[in-house]
């Protein structure tokens, strides 16, 4: 089945072009073929495609303007097939969105280069870049009724149009504004350019008629319109014919700096007339019928020029049919691009692990607490998924101190027991000093001889320790070791290792992480387990690690209360030493964050070792540590030890301590300018306090900051449910940001679907893709899909979800 309107028509043309040229004894009776080839190419050269393929089309239409026999029709037939040819290739059309701008009617090299540079360069980039916004021309304001603050059209007479001259020079010279008062009975308004009036000064003569759009600001004591759009009314055909074309619903793009907005939306209006009915369609019909959704072309048509009678708020929130189907087939190939890759990794050789033996079996009882309902969940996915001789791939996805590691520990004794390795990567060395230390006493609690034998290897560990790590690994004489990127250094090698272990594996390369499951010896995949204190919401999660199964722990230990959160301001500062005196006074510890090391002279941020030294002042009873990332490993070893044996009452950190520190006598949280972390930050920074069995709180002292800033703090007050804060990061953020695209390289950005706005198509477009591959596995019967998917997210899904 053709994909595309385009492919459609073309092999209307071609099928009995085709037959003709076939050596059938009935080819030269084909009773009305003239007719039927002409009309086809009339019918195909109408649609919304390149001038090279309508001028080969149109050449076919006029060879069969009138009848042929015999061997001038088959030399007709013959050079009709050839001209059409290189169009019958299923590659062309992709080739052909593919293209420079510069085919573009009206498009010069010097504006193409400029498009380029915004990421606008072909023909697709031009399709598929939508409105943001749509101007609603069918209803006009009168001039007198214009709001301050509020988009408006309106119709006005040009009474003053002139050029002015700021009255301070820029790089020397005087700027020139060009500037309008217009109005109609009602009342006048200033328009006014600071670029392009040499233009608008044709345009806007006075006495001459013009409809107006643009944002209504205050100036001084008037109203007035900067850069607005407007269309001259041209007296010679009257006003009502004019107003036939010009009160429309109007599409409202992000326009590159340097163009006029009209401008742009004329070189759209090009790509849409010249290109559009190359797009093809690949979402199962199936899902098309049950949501009555139009074919892609259309959906451009209509999204970049709506119908007269369009529901605009419908479009406005980009959530009229046309853009659903323009939406969801994005993500239908983005979703089939990671089930096929889940499908692929699937097959692979790995290593399956005997989780019955006495050891693994005996792993849960032994550990000094009891599992919460979801870490058993979670634990007996992962097992079923390591006794496959398949490797596993799973994200397992946790709050902050919801018992991630204890699982992961239960995983490791379970290889362990079947006399493989487990490696375990944390992105600080903080954090992989945190979590050996917690493995090693879920170790210890165990009988010896089964007990899992447990390392540390990071770049801050001494040379000979380093060095008889690396010959344990080798010789199989070490069990689990945590480390960081040293892990994958090339002096690194495992004995027999099955398990790779990824902790808050977004803040890795990808690279890094692939070079991890490369340690692992002969021909066989090892393990991938993914771990994350980062909440994602289910439905970006599993876009974003499509191709990893998906285990989600969402509960806390029991006894375990929720941490209070206050919110204190610049000069509020008594709470902050009343509360730090409350919690010593009571025997617990206390954390105080601050995002600089040093003072800048650049931000006025108080630093942690300025402060320090003040809460030492302030504090002369308690004693007072200080921790960050330029400590040797030593100091910074030294320092965390003493806070965890009690001796430290206050330790002064920056974000170092924002994951995996895990100290049970610390209950007070109090994070200087607050307002400069992230949400996730905050959140992970409040988990670190109430680990005991005493209640925590956390102290917000902001001291100033954006609007982003305060909603981030507003979150923090609402709530303590990760996935909640997660939910508000990502409302605050947006996808791109949140999810890190382009550090991380999980995902490319997305160019027309957005993963916060249509969350509920996402699970559409997986169910679809899910089932098209479950019924077509590596879709060997729809090679146009395969191929689409490959063109679209071949080269970043190659990378993207790598645990």
């Amino acid at each position: 089945m053709p994909a595309s309107l385009f492919q459609a028509a073309l092999e209307a043309v071609a099928r009995p072009l085709d037959f003709a040229a076939d050596e059938n004894p009935g080819s030269g009776h084909l009773r009305d073929f003239e007719d039927t080839v002409r009309g086809a190419a009339e019918r195909a050269g109408g649609l919304a495609i390149p001038r090279d393929v309508r001028a080969a089309l149109r050449r076919v239409a006029e060879t069969f303007a009138r009848p042929r026999e015999g061997a001038d029709r088959a030399a007709a037939v013959r050079r009709a097939l050839a001209a059409l040819a290189r169009f019958r290739d299923p590659a062309f059309p992709d080739e052909a969105l593919a293209r420079s701008v510069v085919v573009l009617p009206g498009i010069g090299p010097r504006r193409a280069d400029q498009l380029e540079r915004r990421g606008l360069g072909r023909v697709s980039d031009l399709l598929f870049h939508l409105p943001v916004r749509y101007d609603d021309r069918r209803q006009l304001t009168q001039v007198g009724d214009l709001e301050v603050g509020l988009h408006a059209t309106f119709i006005a007479e040009v009474l003053v149009a002139d050029f002015l001259t700021s009255g301070r020079p820029r790089g020397g010279r005087y700027r020139r504004i060009f500037q309008a008062v217009v109005g109609d009975e009602t009342g006048k308004v200033n328009l006014k350019w600071f670029r392009g009036g040499e233009a608008l000064a044709a345009l806007l003569t006075k006495g001459t008629r013009v409809l107006v759009t643009g944002d209504v600001k205050r100036y001084r004591f008037d109203k007035e319109l900067v850069h607005p759009e407007v269309e001259r009314i041209d007296a010679a055909t009257g006003e009502g014919a004019a107003l036939g074309t010009l009160r429309q619903i109007v599409p409202d793009y992000v326009t590159p700096e340097g163009l006029n907005p009209r401008t742009f939306r004329g070189m759209i209006d090009r790509a849409v007339e010249e290109y559009a009915d190359l797009v093809a369609g690949f979402l199962p019909q199936a899902v098309v019928r049950a949501r009555d959704l139009p074919e892609p072309a259309e959906a451009l048509h209509v999204v970049h020029t709506p119908p007269p009678d369009a529901d605009v708020d419908a479009y406005r929130a980009q959530a009229s049919p046309a853009h659903e189907r323009l939406v969801l087939e994005e993500l239908f190939l983005l979703e089939a691009g990671l089930a096929l890759r889940h499908a692929a990794r699937a097959t692979l050789p790995g290593i399956a692990i005997d989780v019955e033996t006495g050891q693994a079996r005996r792993a849960a009882q032994t550990l000094p607490f009891s599992l919460t309902d979801a870490q058993h969940r979670s634990w007996g996915e992962i097992r079923a998924d390591l006794a496959r001789p398949h490797p596993m791939n799973r994200l397992l996805q946790g709050d902050v101190g919801s018992g991630k590691t204890a699982v992961a520990y239960l995983a490791a004794v379970a290889v362990a027991a079947s006399g493989r390795q487990t490696a375990l990567m944390a992105p600080t060395e903080l954090l992989a000093e945190q979590h050996a230390r917690t493995l090693s006493r879920l170790a210890e609690s165990v009988d010896p001889a089964e007990r899992v034998r447990v390392a540390l290897l990071t770049s801050s560990v001494a040379r000979p320790e380093a060095d008889a790590v690396r010959r344990a690994l080798a010789d199989g004489d070490v069990d689990l070791v945590v480390g960081t990127h040293a892990l994958v250094q090339g002096d690194v090698r495992f004995a027999r290792l099955a398990l790779a272990i990824t902790d808050e594996q977004h803040r890795f390369g990808v690279i890094q992480r692939q070079a991890l499951a490369a340690k692992c010896t002969g021909d066989r995949h090892p393990h991938a387990l993914v771990m994350t204190a980062t909440p994602i919401p289910r439905t970006l999660a599993l876009t974003l690690y499509g191709d990893l199964d998906l285990s989600v722990i969402d509960e806390l230990p029991p006894g375990r209360a929720p941490t209070r959160t206050l919110l204190l301001r610049t000069g509020e500062g008594r709470q902050v030493v009343r509360l730090i005196r409350e919690a010593t006074s009571r025997g617990e510890q206390v954390y105080v964050v601050y995002p600089l090391v040093e003072e800048s002279e650049k931000i006025d941020l108080r630093s942690a070792t300025e402060s320090a030294e003040r809460i030492r002042g302030a504090f002369p009873d308690l004693n007072v540590d200080l921790v960050h990332g330029r400590l040797e490993s030593a100091e910074r070893g030294a320092a965390m030890a003493r806070f965890e044996r009690g001796e430290t009452h206050i330790l002064v950190a920056t974000s170092v301590v924002e994951v995996g520190v895990d100290m049970p006598g610390a209950t007070l949280m109090v994070i200087e300018h607050a307002e400069r972390f992230g949400l996730a930050q905050l959140h992970q920074l409040r988990g670190r306090v109430g680990r005991g069995d005493r209640p925590g709180t956390c102290v917000l002292v902001a001291r100033g900051g954006s609007e982003d800033g305060e909603a981030r703090l507003r979150a923090m007050l609402d709530t303590t449910d990760g996935f909640r804060i997660a939910d508000a990061d990502l409302r605050i953020r947006g996808p791109g940001e949140f999810l890190g695209t382009r550090q991380h390289g999980h995902l490319p950005d997305l160019r027309v679907a957005d993963l916060l706005r249509d969350a509920r198509l996402v699970s559409v477009a997986r169910e679809a893709a899910l089932e098209a591959v479950r019924r077509d596995p590596g879709l060997g019967r729809a090679p146009e899909t395969r191929r689409a998917v490959e063109l679209r997210w071949g080269d970043r899904l190659a990378l993207a979800g790598v645990g």
